[in-house]
């Protein structure tokens, strides 16, 4: 992996796409280095709020060197976010943690779970994966009949939509749609909320089936320093000394069956 640095970035561009959901793109020498699962940290300007807000990518444009994050307001931090204009400066680190493993994916029957703000981190692992010749099915979980991000998907496979309220698409969960459109799968790779990466977990090892899930947790450092962000594997961590894991480090994605979560 890079070595991760502290860098200026200055905005593009910056709409609402959805109620609290906001996408940017902000011009940065750190797009050549962005992978599918990986993050960056934002800094907001408030100089009392030391550590970064943690943003997965969701799309990395190398040749434009340009990165594309699409977040929830949730804290006066993402607040600040959401205010910024293209021409406007930030302070970001990266590129943070693990990303998807791809290149396993290849040839196989990939199926990608993406819920609420997990949602974004599958278009660039959709991209990816279809540059290296191998189409994906993509189930994005949403609240309401709001499908954002749905387009920009459908450029890279085909798209099927579950709502917890039934508006659009299968009604309730994404394994629900596994189920209705009798989706087969060799490797599952998702990202969401944790009962949605537990039931994905679950589902995996009762099929079978390899899975990679990115754990959405909150961090502080990102960079592994303060162990605030630890999840319970299987294997010994060599800095703790338990079987513990660090998220922003060692993950955020993880072979769903190395993870006790």
């Amino acid at each position: 992996m890079s070595e991760k640095r502290k860098v200026k970035a200055k905005v593009l561009s910056q709409k609402m796409i959805a109620p609290d959901i906001y996408d940017m793109w902000l011009s940065t020498e750190l797009a050549g280095e962005a992978g599918a699962g990986q993050f960056i940290g934002v800094y907001t300007k408030d100089a009392s709020r030391l550590l970064p807000r943690p943003i997965s990518i969701c799309q990395a444009d190398k040749e434009k060197g340009a990165i594309r994050i699409v977040y929830r307001t949730a804290g006066a931090g993402t607040e600040e976010f959401s205010g910024w204009q293209p021409g406007d400066t930030a302070d970001i680190l990266g590129i943070l943690g693990n990303g998807f493993p791809v290149d396993r994916a290849i040839g196989k029957r990939v199926v990608l779970m993406g819920g609420g703000i997990g949602i974004p981190p599958m278009v660039q692992l959709a991209a990816e994966l279809g540059e290296a010749g191998t189409e994906s099915v993509i189930i994005a979980g949403y609240r309401d009949s709001i499908l954002f991000l749905k387009e920009d998907l459908e450029k890279f496979g085909k798209v099927l939509a579950a709502t917890e309220d039934g508006s659009a698409g299968t009604k309730g969960n994404v394994l629900n749609v596994m189920e209705d459109k009798h989706v087969e799968a060799d490797i599952i790779m998702a990202c969401g909320p944790m009962p949605m990466l537990r039931a994905i977990k679950s589902y995996a090892a009762k099929k079978q089936i390899t899975a990679y899930l990115s754990l959405e947790e909150r961090m502080a450092c990102g960079v592994g320093a303060c162990l605030g962000c630890v999840c319970r594997t299987v294997h010994k961590d060599h800095h703790s000394h338990v079987n513990n894991a660090r998220i922003c480090t060692d993950g955020p994605v993880f072979d769903a069956g190395e993870v006790d979560i």
